[in-house]
């Protein structure tokens, strides 16, 4: 998730898998980091054909191997496996019309479920969502527009200008948000009235969990109330509790894909929580993750070219069944444009090795997966987070993520994101996992308006709402002198919004 270099998401990175992003801890068994050894298992993904006879020979190999058949997703031809030989992925590339078979992570199973990570948020003191209100917003009072009670420390509304929007439009509850995270809480009463139980799902291990309640929140702290803090910034109804949501009368979902502890989100889960949108009626995709363990899948190594081949599958099947996919783009304050990056996360599941690669060749998934819109994150100043990934070709659009240099003229002049909070909360926090929320809400508000369109024509309406403020001469938010990044491009699409802030007001205007 990315919080705070690896959540945003979660606040910096479950937006990231934990960044900004769709966040760690201490293993249960073997301790966080520890790789694994001969014999432990892993998980795995097989990528072949799709036909029923290539999938029969998938299963029977994996059973011979050793191996034990988890999910088989015949839509995408991806089989998700668990087993102990260190030589499964290798037997398993070796079977007729399997394209490519690969660990999806380095520690064993066992060690993933790790103590919480301790994270940016910030408690809302004092305001619980015990204030009063009922159902959906009756589109926004007759268009009188009602300010919510926390309203006034929602600057991020006033910089995508939902809340002026709201005068105009509140969204359709037929358009559908899916929150690909951490689990929300569909029993906050600031959430409750806009979610959708029969469209959610536990994703996480590779197949879909649909008993009740299975979506919802690991239990823990730290950041383990991600899913249900952007899920308020997408729809938080304008009720008279609490907050309003950037489209307050749409429908959210939840899809949990990330695990208890740590926060990890590996291929097996993205692919059950992709295919399970596609297949549920979901509209927008919320991905405020990036994928772990490795931060750039490179395909040169037969695991990272498993893994990438099955979530860019599963990822092109979910486009083709119209969910418009919108994903944190990190909170590192990396140029992922640099065709010499270091990275220096990677295995997050174990020891990370420094080493180069060109993210033209070895992209961060899913935001820089085709079709995918990637989000970077603003200050209530509308300047790019100095916490924001960013790089030219690599951001398609930005939205308010906060920055502790840009303070807002607020009540408690917070300058994190205030949303919903597991057991009737609120909290803030920063990161692009934020910016992604809102970048689905308004996305959303474009779908209510345009029901028939494709997630391409969609991602068009999106940019061309969008206001970009340009590069700036001297990017310097700290203050010290000294450069923080350097934007590329102009005011068209430049490498710090993309094509720019998005704005709520232009998409239901329009």
């Amino acid at each position: 998730m990315y919080l705070s270099r690896r959540l945003l998401v979660l606040p910096l990175a479950l937006a990231a898998t934990a960044a900004a992003g769709l966040v760690p801890g201490a293993a249960a068994t073997a301790g966080p980091g520890a790789p694994a050894a001969a014999g432990d298992p892993l998980s795995y993904v097989v990528n072949s054909r799709t036909d029923d006879a290539t999938l029969d020979r998938v299963e029977a190999a994996a059973e011979d191997a050793g191996g034990t058949v988890v999910a088989t997703y015949p839509q995408i031809g991806v089989t998700v496996a668990h087993s102990a030989h260190p030589d499964f992925g290798d037997r398993l590339c070796a079977v007729r019309g399997v394209r490519s078979a690969g660990a999806t992570r380095t520690a064993p199973l066992e060690s993933t479920a790790a103590a919480p990570q301790d994270g940016p948020f910030r408690p809302y003191e004092g305001r619980r969502a015990g204030l009063g209100g009922g159902d959906r917003s009756a589109a926004a009072a007759a268009r009188g527009v009602p300010q919510e009670p926390l309203e006034a420390d929602q600057w991020s509304l006033r910089v995508v200008r939902a809340d002026r929007a709201h005068a105009y439009a509140t969204g359709s509850p037929r358009v559908t948000v899916g929150l690909l995270d951490n689990g929300v809480d569909d029993t906050h009463p600031d959430l409750a009235a806009n979610f959708s139980a029969a469209r959610s799902a536990d994703c996480v291990g590779g197949a879909a969990d649909t008993s009740p309640g299975a979506w919802r929140p690991w239990p823990g702290g730290g950041v383990a109330g991600h899913g249900t803090w952007t899920a308020g910034q997408v729809a938080a109804p304008r009720n008279g509790v609490g907050i309003a949501g950037v489209a307050p009368d749409v429908t959210i979902a939840s899809i949990k894909a990330s695990g208890p502890g740590r926060g990890f989100i590996y291929a097996e889960s993205a692919v059950c929580a992709l295919v399970f949108a596609a297949d549920h009626g979901i509209d927008v995709a919320n991905m405020s993750f990036s994928l772990d363990p490795w931060h750039f899948l490179c395909s040169d190594d037969p695991d990272q070219r498993a893994i990438l081949d099955a979530v860019t599958r599963a990822s092109r099947y979910a486009t083709g069944r119209g969910v418009l996919q919108v994903a944190a783009a990190g909170n590192g304050s990396r140029n992922l444009a640099d065709p010499t990056f270091t990275d220096v996360e990677s295995p997050a599941d174990g020891t990370p090795v420094p080493r180069t690669v060109d993210p033209a060749e070895c992209p961060v998934a899913p935001h820089m997966l085709p079709g995918v819109v990637s989000a970077a994150s603003v200050g209530s100043e509308h300047l790019k987070s100095d916490h924001s990934d960013h790089g030219l070709g690599v951001i398609d659009a930005a939205a308010p993520g906060g920055d502790d240099h840009q303070i807002p003229d607020t009540p408690s002049r917070d300058p994190y994101v205030l949303s919903t909070w597991p057991g009737g909360e609120y909290s803030s926090g920063p990161g692009t996992s934020a910016a992604t929320a809102q970048i689905s809400g308004v996305a959303a508000l474009l779908k209510s308006e345009h029901p028939h369109a494709p997630p391409a024509r969609l991602r068009a309406l999106l940019y061309a709402q969008a206001d970009n403020p340009g590069c700036p001469y001297f990017y310097d938010p700290d203050g010290d002198g000294v450069a923080n990044a350097v934007c590329r491009g102009d005011d068209r699409r430049n490498s710090f919004y993309g094509a720019g802030v998005v704005d709520a007001l232009d998409a239901v205007r329009r």
